[in-house]
């Protein structure tokens, strides 16, 4: 689509940017409501027992489920964005999630309607997974691939910061409803948040709908270097990078969901802690992500991705200790605080990464390598994090250094994979030139 009158080429940066940001916060507080709602709801109104352990696990399960739907999102939508174009498959996307999660907000109950209760939650799930897979490269290359070269780390967090933003409002949602009794709020209280998708849908799509397609998905297709398949090229000529790119952003994925959807049933279920206080908490912490973000993307530019995010890795590895020490306070203050140290680390993890793994991979085959990546990421590290968190709190009663230990694996993770796609890039571009000129001699 031509720049319009009304936002020219000049400007098509800054709405290349505003419009990542809008749309994956509309992604994104789709996909949040459904984590709250599944702390909160989901076990009694569609898994019910006697036992709130097993509820909550299968709540989380299909929490999961969305999880492993995403690479699969990765591959259909990252292959319409390298080979259609970006723009396409984001609209695709956007319309995907606003009805599954509509959809979600209008099933009955187990109590209603039994076994298909359940398996069309699963359903719409596995849905939003689809959309969401596709959504996050492709926002994340059309504010990127508008910027210059320069300030591509920071205008690619533009998209990073649609995840806080949606989380804000996803929380935000629910704290409306805490005043209501419990029997309201299970029957349909839970209900509203999923029912006002529409109205963000309906808004996402005319904000998307003018920007124009990525300057350099145009030039491949100028240049005709399209993939026949990108995934499959993807896998056949860049998996190590791929592998190493997974592991960068596994405490980023796998953090917020620590502490946004695993640390909401932890605090609520086994400290005992009020929903209200929590969710207050968790909505003064997205507060502080927000404006960590932005931050941490203008520094990784200035100073340099890799060093930004070894040293933020670094620290994510000592930072659950102090934060479990503060959280088992109880009190508002204490839980914030303590959130918040882990929490500035992720975020400045999760704002360059964007940017850093997107230039390990050539244009044409982008979207794909970087949805693939981050994906089965997100598989892995997002949809186990509260099963397993869940899993450790119940195997040790009452105690958090198994906890904080597992969040420190998963920091290390990411530090040692930063190290070595730095490593893996400049083999890369020492060898890039001797590629060339043995293709020239040939």
């Amino acid at each position: 689509m031509a720049g319009s009158a009304s936002f020219p080429v000049a400007r098509q940066p800054v709405r290349a940017a505003t419009a990542a940001f809008i749309g994956t916060t509309i992604e994104w507080y789709d996909f949040y409501i459904y984590a709250t709602a599944a702390a909160l709801v989901f076990g009694k109104v569609f898994f019910p027992t006697a036992d709130p352990f097993v509820s909550t696990m299968a709540s989380f399960g299909t929490f999961a489920a969305g999880f492993l739907a995403r690479p699969l999102g990765g591959v259909v939508f990252g292959h319409l964005g390298d080979r259609v174009g970006r723009k396409k498959a984001l609209m695709a996307t956007l319309v995907i999630m606003g009805v599954a999660t509509v959809g979600i907000g209008l099933l009955p109950s187990y109590a209603m309607a039994g076994f298909w209760a359940p398996a069309l939650l699963l359903l719409l799930r596995l849905a939003q997974g689809l959309a969401v897979g596709g959504e996050w490269g492709g926002a994340v290359l059309m504010a990127g691939e508008h910027a210059s070269q320069g300030r591509r780390t920071f205008a690619a967090s533009f998209a990073q910061l649609g995840s806080p933003a949606g989380l804000i409002l996803s929380l935000l949602a629910f704290r409306l409803l805490t005043g209501l009794d419990e029997t309201a709020f299970a029957g349909w209280g839970w209900r509203i948040p999923f029912l006002v998708s529409a109205v963000l849908l309906v808004v996402g799509y005319f904000i998307r709908v003018g920007v124009n397609e990525s300057p350099d998905f145009a030039r491949v297709l100028a240049q005709q270097e399209r993939a026949e398949v990108p995934a499959k090229e993807v896998l056949r000529t860049a998996w190590r990078t791929v592998l190493l790119c997974m592991g960068v952003c596994t405490v980023a994925i796998g953090g917020i969901y620590f502490t946004n959807t695993f640390m909401l049933s932890y605090t609520t279920q086994t400290m005992g802690l009020d929903r209200a206080l929590i969710l207050d908490c968790l909505f003064v912490v997205a507060i502080i992500q927000f404006f960590v973000q932005p931050l941490a993307a203008w520094l990784a530019d200035a100073a340099g991705p890799a060093r930004v995010l070894i040293g933020a890795a670094f620290c994510s590895v000592l930072a659950p200790y102090p934060m479990f020490m503060l959280v088992n306070h109880g009190s508002a203050y204490s839980i914030i605080a303590g959130i918040a140290i882990v929490l500035v680390f992720m975020a400045t993890i999760y704002s360059a990464m964007a940017g850093y793994i997107s230039s390990a991979f050539q244009t044409h085959i982008r979207y794909s390598g970087i949805s693939l990546s981050y994906q089965f990421c997100g598989a892995i590290a997002g949809g186990l994090t509260p099963l397993i968190g869940t899993w450790i709190s119940h195997r040790y009663p009452g105690q958090w250094l198994p906890l904080a230990f597992f969040y420190s694996v998963l920091s290390a993770i990411t530090l040692v994979s930063i190290w070595g796609l730095a490593a893996h890039k400049r083999r890369l571009v020492r060898s890039a030139p001797n590629a060339r000129a043995a293709k020239a001699s040939a």
